[in-house]
């Protein structure tokens, strides 16, 4: 996706964001992730955090880099719950 296409799928994304991130405490947590998603979404060959954070406007290195590698957020119920929105999108034979 271009930075056009994620701007007009920006409201469909942010009640994503805040669907599979309810568990996350801290909303500027939950903002960082709105961010990272982003940032895979949009072109690119590299998916690590500098090159998403200098494709995002609102992209910031060290606030990415921290999100991923060092918040202290639970990742499973998230994981759980993006799992529970694809099951019936994709109907896996296992989980």
């Amino acid at each position: 996706m271009d930075a056009y296409e994620v701007n007009r799928a920006r409201a469909q994304l942010a009640l994503f964001v805040a669907d599979v991130f309810a568990s996350v405490p801290r909303k500027d947590q939950r903002a960082k992730g709105d961010c990272y998603l982003r940032g895979l979404m949009l072109d690119g060959r590299r998916k690590s955090i500098q090159p998403m954070a200098e494709r995002l406007p609102d992209g910031n290195e060290q606030n990415l880099q921290q999100f991923v590698n060092q918040s202290t957020w639970d990742p499973v119920p998230v994981r759980r719950r993006i799992a529970e929105r694809m099951v019936p999108l994709i109907g896996p034979d296992a989980w």
